[in-house]
């Protein structure tokens, strides 16, 4: 299990398997807003729906990451 945190204090347990959208879908639920509006980056690099957070694993997210949230 990896727990990656954004900036508004989410802290959620979430798998490898598990892919962004999933993550927008979870962070949606504990603030209220639409997945469709989430944007997750870290510095510049924007964070894709279909990717899988193992995908992204050691090069762009690691456990205990802090990720950038954005609203569109």
């Amino acid at each position: 299990m990896l727990e990656v945190t954004c900036n508004d204090r989410l802290g959620k347990k979430i798998s490898e398997d598990d892919t962004i959208g999933d993550l927008k879908k979870l962070i949606a639920a504990q603030t209220g807003t639409r997945p469709e509006k989430i944007v997750l980056k870290k510095w510049y690099t924007i964070f894709k729906d279909h990717v899988t957070l193992g995908d992204l694993l050691t090069d762009e997210i690691h456990d205990g990451m802090n990720l950038e949230l954005y609203y569109q």
